[in-house]
């Protein structure tokens, strides 16, 4: 016997992208629809390898999604909302074949690391546990490590034993075989 459908019988996949990058810095998710935005930032964070030691917003349509106990509101701007009262669920997909949501995600306000999330509803498959990361492509910067334009100067450090910093990053952001592939870093 077929098994019916179910409209809400579904996880989320989250295409998660650090803009500004390039290579690319990705990750692949699949996520319960239950899961809240204060668990979905945990679950970034833990993905991309940050350490939650910064403020952090998501831009939902023309929404501030966060923790507004953190975050500045000014009179006259938009009114942060709480992230633990918004879930996956509540998003609304459009009614068609593979719809997608585009959203936002930005950690540190001093870096100003901008994370494109596209989520796509897509079937639950039996026997995984969720959320969990399926893909990924390279390791994500360190921590206060200048934004786009620091982290291009510290991988150049890094990458070169000639270079003045090179030491210093090394002590710094954690020691790494000089062979290793840039993948790794």
């Amino acid at each position: 016997m077929a098994k019916s459908f179910d409209p809400y019988d579904f996880i989320i996949q989250l295409d998660a992208q650090i803009l500004g990058i390039e290579p690319v810095i990705s990750r692949t998710l699949e996520l319960p629809r239950d899961l809240n935005f204060a668990q979905l930032h945990e679950v970034l964070q833990a993905s991309f390898g940050w350490t939650d030691s910064h403020l952090h917003q998501f831009i939902v349509g023309g929404l501030v999604v966060g923790a507004p106990e953190f975050l500045d509101e000014d009179a006259y701007g938009p009114r942060v909302i709480e992230a633990t009262e918004v879930r996956l669920r509540d998003l609304r997909f459009p009614y068609e074949p593979e719809a997608q949501l585009e959203i936002f995600y930005q950690y540190d306000f001093g870096d100003n690391w901008q994370h494109r999330l596209i989520l796509t509803p897509i079937p639950r498959a039996e026997g995984f546990k969720y959320p969990r990361c399926i893909a990924g492509s390279r390791a994500c910067p360190p921590e206060d490590v200048g934004g786009d334009s620091g982290y291009e100067a510290f991988l150049e450090a890094w990458l070169d034993p000639d270079h003045e910093e090179y030491a210093d990053n090394r002590r710094w952001a954690g020691r790494c075989p000089p062979s290793a592939p840039m993948a790794q870093i």
